[in-house]
C-alpha cells in the first residue's frame, strides 16, 4: 500500500500558514502544562523470550532485508551489520539475526494527567497484495476505465522550506484564479472528462481500479500478452475512508461480510450504484509505469522490492524504513495465526500508528484472497542492532 508521507488537507495547512504569518500576542497568563499523549514505549527482551516462528521465514526475512541494506546500508546505525547480512550462508539466518540485534517490545504508553495508566501491547494488521488487472494503454472496447497518471493542475507544494517544522508535509491542490484550492475529490475526478489525456492505461472493471490505488501498484495485462506495471505516483490530498463502511451503513453489507471480495460481487450485483459507492472515497491515487524485474515485488516506499510474507507497510513516524521486527499475528474469522519476522518497507495512507502493519502477501488472486481476508490483532517486537536503542536508527 504505497502512500507517501503524511498530508494534511489543503484548507487545514491553508489555515496554519495564515496562523503561522503573524506574530502571536504575548501571553496574559502563564501557559498551561503540556498535557502527555500516548506514544510508543519499547523494551529490550532476549530472543528466547520471543513466541516460536519457522526457520524458513527467517531466510525470506533475510532475503527482505539485504534489499533494505542497499538503502540503508551507508548509514552508520546500520553499516556493519548490512556488511554481514552479506556473508550469511544459507540455512543460518535465524543465527544471523540473534547474534546481531536485540528484540525490544513495542508498545503504547498511555496517560491520564501526565500519569501512565497502562499499555496498549497489541495492534492492528490488515493485509495487501500486487493485484491483476487486465487493460489496454489505449482506450478501446472494453478497457474504458482510466488509470491515471499525474495531471498538470495537481500542486504539489513542500512546506519545509518556509516551516522546518512542517518537514514531511506538502500540500496538495490546484489553482483557481490566484488562489489555491484543495484538489479534486474523487467523486468530482471520476466525472471529469479532460483527465483523460492523462490516462497510462485503461482497465475493463472500476472497482479494480479502485482496488489497484488501495494497493498502491499492481501489473496489467495487456491485450499482446506483456505486463504493465504501475505503481503510486502522487495523490489528491485526501485521506482515504472506507466504502465498506458506507455500505455497511446503506444497509447494503453487513459487517461480518466486508472483505475486498464481498465488495466487488456487490459491484457485480449493482452496476448503477458503483460510482455513488466509489466516490464515498474522497482520496485518488496517481500512477506511473514502473520497470523491474517481473520476477521480484513491487517497489515500496522504501525504494526496493517488497518480498512476499516478509515485507510490511508501517508508519514512518514510528518506524525507519528497513528495520526488521517480528510480528504474532492472531485473528479468528477468519481463522489465521503466524509468527513471523518481517522487514519495514513500504507506507500507507490508513498505516497511523506504532502497531499498526499491512502485511504484503505477493501477486495475484491467491494473495488477493489472503489479503482481503486478514484484519488481526499484531503484537511486535523491533529488532535493533546490538548496541543501539530504537531511538539511535535514524542515524
Amino acid at each position: 500500500m504505497t502512500l507517501k508521507p503524511l498530508r494534511w488537507s489543503a484548507l487545514a495547512l491553508l489555515t496554519l500558514l495564515a496562523a503561522c504569518s503573524t506574530t502571536p500576542p504575548e501571553p496574559t497568563e502563564p501557559a498551561a502544562p503540556v498535557k502527555k499523549a500516548s506514544g510508543p514505549v519499547y523494551e529490550a527482551v532476549s530472543f528466547s523470550a520471543l513466541p516460536a516462528s519457522e526457520k524458513k521465514d527467517w531466510e525470506s526475512a533475510l532475503e527482505a532485508f539485504r534489499l533494505s541494506c542497499t538503502s540503508i546500508g551507508k548509514r552508520d546505525a546500520w553499516r556493519d551489520v548490512c556488511l554481514r547480512a552479506q556473508t550469511v550462508r544459507p540455512g543460518l539466518a535465524r543465527e544471523f539475526f540473534e547474534a546481531n540485534f536485540t528484540p525490544w517490545k513495542v508498545e503504547v504508553a498511555k496517560y491520564e494527567n501526565n500519569e501512565e495508566v497502562g499499555r496498549q501491547e497489541a495492534g492492528l494488521m490488515t493485509g495487501y497484495f500486487e493485484p491483476l488487472l487486465f487493460g489496454s494503454r489505449v482506450r478501446q472496447a472494453p478497457f474504458v476505465h482510466p488509470i491515471y497518471g499525474v495531471p498538470d493542475d495537481l500542486l504539489v507544494i513542500d512546506l519545509a522550506d518556509l516551516y522546518p517544522e512542517l518537514k514531511g508535509m506538502r500540500l496538495r491542490g490546484k489553482l483557481e484564479g490566484r488562489r489555491v484550492v484543495p484538489y479534486d475529490t474523487r467523486g468530482v475526478i471520476q466525472k471529469r472528462t479532460d483527465l483523460d489525456r492523462w490516462a497510462i492505461a485503461w482497465v475493463d472493471d472500476p472497482v479494480a481500479a479502485f482496488f489497484l490505488q488501495v494497493q498502491g501498484s499492481g501489473r496489467i495485462l495487456l491485450p499482446d500478452g506483456t505486463y504493465m506495471r504501475v505503481g503510486f505516483a502522487d495523490q489528491n490530498g485526501y485521506r482515504y475512508r472506507s466504502i465498506g463502511r458506507w455500505l455497511v451503513e446503506k444497509g447494503h453489507l453487513k459487517p461480518h461480510e466486508l472483505s475486498m471480495q464481498r465488495i466487488q460481487a456487490w459491484a457485480k450485483e449493482n452496476p448503477k450504484r458503483v460510482a455513488e459507492a466509489l466516490a464515498q472515497n474522497p482520496s485518488y491515487v496517481f500512477f506511473e509505469e514502473r520497470n523491474g524485474d517481473p520476477n521480484l515485488g513491487p517497489t515500496g516506499a522504501q525504494g526496493v522490492p517488497l518480498t512476499p510474507r516478509a515485507s510490511v507497510a508501517v508508519d514512518p513516524k514510528f518506524w525507519t524504513l528497513g528495520t526488521p521486527a517480528v510480528v504474532s499475528v492472531s485473528q479468528e474469522k477468519p481463522d489465521l495465526r503466524f509468527v513471523k519476522p518481517v522487514v519495514a518497507q513500504d507506507t500507507g495512507g490508513a498505516i497511523r500508528g506504532p502497531i499498526r502493519f499491512d502485511f504484503f502477501w505477493g501477486f495475484g488472486d491467491d494473495a488477493g484472497a489472503a489479503a482481503g481476508r486478514q484484519k488481526s490483532r499484531v503484537e511486535a517486537w523491533m529488532l535493533v542492532p546490538n548496541g543501539l536503542e530504537p531511538r539511535d536508527l535514524r542515524r
